[in-house]
């Protein structure tokens, strides 16, 4: 998410110390981040499924499954548009004929159907392998009818041209200065599962996005004064006349973001072996440049450590002075540059909480948020956090639990709930079980769901495996739902 620290704050009952001056400083600039990042709220539609409580099939897996993408895109003299052909096979591996599939583009989140006459930033079209319909959710969502049912276990493919126009805003899809942003550009799959299709509205100050992990090929071609950090493993090869390929693999990731512009680089492998690409535009703070630089590689071999070794092999770290907070992709983070940092280690820490460990972030938000925050604030040592006695729940509505259909109309709560009282709850569970079990049931938690999707209830079930104790009036108290 586009920012890191809530308005919230942690003494946890772990925390050896009392939140420093230092801590503080860097609590008030990452809540004025906080503040920034994404000024309007987009309007909350109806989830495609059922109500949270209704009864749904428990057993159906989530598909369409494995999904496979190959991607061709050239871009304009400075990165503003991409054009060409992208290509994604998958399988089915519902116990149900699959009749159609729904591409989401999520990159046209901010300006639905376009507006006095200018189009949508992501378009569609030549559809093959099926039929395209009207896109829908305010041009974010494209069902596809398939010639035929596709069966349990079998797999199939469509292809269409696609055309990106990088947005005027500075965003997760936007421009800084000769920089661009093209995180959520690409169309990705849309999740069927026990639920039905997910196809829930954007947010732009959160995150609507739910996948499943992917494979893709990706081939950028782009002026060669234009370096492209990209998720995967990436190299470069001589393109046309003052034009340089850059070639990019991903395996088992949720999304493939890509930056563009005259970057400065640095190279640098952690102790433990991954490889840390920074790209920083030249008129960034040095100083904010290094600490980027030092936490990205201090964290990614923490949390590898606490959590299950990072599985990428390298990360990019994409930093420029105007970007608010940080937003974090498979292999790639975009940051602002603070020189007292934090943005950094919150956006490494969804390298495992949204990336290896999936979740619906739209209906489960403070699993991945809440869940960076807490490695985040372990990272610090608790340095600025506070935790209250009973959690300061900003209304008796407010749940941690909450979807983003509820936080888009109580955004304040938002921030103090999934950021602020979130990792104390984590930290009070640590508390309850023991420092080591905790740490033990965090790991094992990753394993055990390593390329998946978590639940709530998958999280509640494992914590109480850990111990004899009945965790049911923890969970109530925590609202925990």
């Amino acid at each position: 998410m586009s920012s890191v620290l809530s308005s919230a704050v942690p003494s946890s009952p772990s925390s050896p110390t009392g939140p420093s001056r230092t801590g503080r400083r860097l609590l008030v600039a990452l809540i004025a981040l906080l503040a920034t990042a994404g000024s309007t709220v987009a309007e909350a539609g109806t989830p495609s499924g059922p109500a949270p409580g209704a009864a749904v099939r428990a057993a159906e897996p989530a598909t369409p499954d494995h999904p496979r993408y190959d991607v061709k895109l050239r871009a304009d003299a400075d990165g503003s548009h991409w054009a060409g052909r992208q290509t994604v096979s998958f399988r089915n591996t519902s116990s149900r004929p699959l009749r159609e599939v729904y591409i989401r583009l999520w990159g046209n989140g901010e300006d639905g159907c376009g507006t006095s006459g200018r189009p949508s930033p992501v378009r569609v079209s030549h559809v093959r392998g099926g039929t395209p319909g009207r896109p829908g959710v305010k041009c974010t969502a494209l069902r596809i009818a398939l010639p035929r049912p596709l069966a349990r276990g079998e797999r199939t493919a469509v292809s269409f041209d696609v055309a990106l126009t990088v947005p005027a805003r500075n965003n997760r899809f936007g421009r800084e200065g000769a920089f661009r942003f093209l995180g959520n550009a690409l169309p990705v799959l849309a999740v069927h599962d026990a639920r039905g299709w997910h196809l829930d509205p954007y947010v732009s100050y959160g995150e609507s996005f739910y996948t499943l992990a992917s494979d893709f090929r990706v081939r950028l071609d782009h002026p060669s004064a234009l370096k492209v950090p990209a998720t995967g493993s990436t190299w470069t090869r001589p393109g046309g006349t003052g034009r340089t390929v850059t070639h990019s693999v991903a395996k088992r990731v949720r999304d493939f973001a890509w930056a563009a512009g005259p970057f400065r680089t640095a190279t640098q492998t952690s102790p433990d072996g991954v490889r840390v690409k920074s790209y920083w535009s030249p008129n960034t703070p040095a100083a904010g440049v290094r600490l980027n630089r030092k936490d990205g590689v201090t964290a990614v071999d923490r949390f590898g450590r606490e959590f299950g070794r990072y599985p990428y092999g390298e990360i990019d770290l994409v930093m420029t002075p105007g970007f608010a907070g940080g937003m974090e992709y498979p292999g790639l983070v975009i940051l602002g540059t603070e020189e007292e940092g934090g943005a950094t280690v919150h956006e490494i820490a969804h390298q495992w909480w949204y990336g290896v460990v999936g979740n619906d972030e739209y209906n489960s938000p403070w699993l991945d948020e809440s869940f960076a925050q807490y490695a985040n604030a372990r990272y610090y040592r608790w340095d600025g956090f506070e935790c209250s006695p009973d959690d300061s729940w900003p209304s008796a509505t407010a749940a941690l639990t909450n979807s983003m259909a509820y936080w888009s109309t109580h955004r304040g709560e938002y921030f103090q709930v999934v950021y602020g009282i979130g990792p104390c709850v984590l930290a009070d569970l640590e508390h309850v079980l023991g420092a080591g079990t905790m740490a033990r049931l965090i790991k094992k938690y990753a394993h055990d769901h390593w390329y998946g999707v978590s639940t709530t209830v998958d999280f509640k079930k494992a914590a109480q495996s850990m111990t004899h104790r009945d965790l049911g009036p923890f969970w109530r108290k925590h609202r925990i739902r």
